[in-house]
């Protein structure tokens, strides 16, 4: 009992059984209306067999009178065709036979259309279809067919129902076991793959199907899924640890500094100083965490609800105003984008945020700006290229190794340690710029860094 409340408990069995229900209920139906069209055909035929043999018996009557449909009767009994089925019968005024070949079925009733009966024939009952027409003289004639043929093809036809019924019922149920062990298959490898995901194995996956099915492209991205789920967990545990090792460095200095302001004998001076060092410090911890708000606010997509026609070669004219002092300060030569000669605007306009689009290109100026000394030369530029919006920061500074390109925008890699920061802001950068849909990029200019961002143009 517990096992087939089990299987009907299984949605592949009862789907796979009723769909299999059905496709036989179809056939039943079709069966059925065969039947009935057929015992129909049949039952018109005898009718029309009888009607054609009375209007036969009719005629010879109006030729030559009883006698001549005695003889007519006579004939037909004895011409070996169909004898074994026709039924003859010749009636008086009171009802008495006079001439036939069966018994019973009396008080038919007269008229112009066959009915069937119960008679006897040939000394055993049947069943008969029988027509009965009043003559002139006041006899009455009887003509019809025994329907033992066709009672046997009713017989058959129904026997073949019940067998194509049981074959039928047979083969959904043999079905409905295959669909369900096959399907329990491609699920059981979905579900063992899920608990150990579960139980904490993230390196699980599905194995691949032999064949291309919609499991196969719900496996693949099942493991798409999965596949982003160890990244990203892989970045939380990365995270975790790179925030834990970058925080406890100055966190230390800060107690160090306290501790010693706070020892006897340490004079006014120092006590300020301590104080001034480890606001330094929580400032520059509480940047980090309000870079890593950001990446966290770009990643989770909830900007992108304000996103509205930006002119990408505006917001660099902006910037490069607003650091034009500080390169000038430093030696740089920072040049912005040229006038447009006859460009339209709208070609440089792609849907976004202005100010995390303006905060990405300044993050690059700046750091391109750090990065170059005296003397160097730092260039933004954007261009048309096809359905996107691309904009190039380049500089002939000292550039990074090609082998260190890839890890450039991973959170807290710094190409050169030497330098103050924590390596937030290109990860920021990155973040943004696929918040917007696009892609950031990062080459050699021989010499310096090129750093190339995609945008989707707007009504590309």
């Amino acid at each position: 009992m517990q096992g087939l409340r089990h299987l009907f408990g299984s949605v592949s069995f009862r789907l796979a059984l009723n769909y299999g229900l059905l496709a036989m209920l179809t056939m039943l139906v079709v069966i059925a209306v065969f039947h009935v069209q057929t015992v129909g055909v049949l039952k018109q035929s005898s009718a029309r067999q009888v009607t054609i043999a009375a209007q036969r018996m009719t005629h010879q009557f109006e030729r030559g009178g009883r006698p001549a449909v005695l003889e007519t009767m006579r004939q037909m009994l004895d011409d070996g065709t169909d004898t074994d089925t026709e039924l003859y019968q010749l009636l008086d005024e009171n009802g008495r036979m006079l001439a036939g070949n069966f018994t019973g079925a009396p008080g038919i009733e007269l008229g112009y259309r066959p009915l069937e009966r119960d008679i006897v024939h040939a000394g055993r009952p049947t069943r008969a279809l029988l027509l009965s027409l009043p003559l002139p003289d006041g006899a009455s004639l009887v003509i019809g067919n025994e329907m033992s043929d066709q009672r046997r093809i009713e017989a058959l036809v129904q026997r073949a129902i019940a067998a194509a019924a049981s074959v039928a019922l047979l083969l959904v149920l043999l079905g409905t076991w295959w669909f369900r062990s096959s399907l329990d298959a491609r699920v059981e490898a979905i579900r063992r793959t899920t608990r150990h995901v579960g139980a904490g194995d993230l390196t699980s996956r599905v194995p691949a199907a032999g064949q291309e099915d919609e499991f196969a492209l719900l496996d693949r991205d099942i493991n798409q899924m999965l596949d982003r789920i160890e990244g990203l967990m892989d970045g939380v545990r990365h995270l975790s640890n790179t925030i834990a090792h970058e925080m406890r460095t100055p966190m230390a200095r800060v107690l160090a500094q306290l501790r010693n302001a706070e020892r006897s004998g340490s004079s006014e001076a120092q006590a300020r100083e301590a104080n001034r060092t480890a606001i330094r410090e929580l400032e520059a911890l509480t940047m980090v965490f309000d870079k890593l708000l950001q990446i966290a606010e770009a990643e989770s997509g909830t900007r992108r609800q304000s996103f509205q026609p930006v002119d990408i070669e505006r917001i660099i004219g902006d910037v490069v105003d607003l650091f034009g002092a500080v390169a000038e300060e430093q030696g740089t030569s920072l040049s912005g984008p040229s006038e447009h000669s006859g460009r339209n605007r709208q070609e440089l306009t792609v849907m976004g945020d202005r100010d995390l689009l303006a905060g990405v290109i300044a993050n690059l100026v700046e750091n391109a700006l750090k990065h170059t000394g005296p003397g160097a030369r730092v260039c933004v530029e954007a261009d048309r290229d096809g359905d996107s919006v691309a904009i190039h920061v380049d500089d002939n500074g000292r550039g990074v190794p090609p082998a260190l390109l890839e890890r450039l925008g991973t959170r807290f890699y710094r190409v050169d340690g030497s330098i103050p920061g924590f390596g937030l802001g290109l990860a920021t950068v990155r973040a943004i710029v696929h918040l917007h849909g696009g892609s950031l990029s990062f080459g050699d200019a021989a010499p310096g860094l090129l750093v190339q961002i995609r945008l989707p143009a707007a009504g590309g």
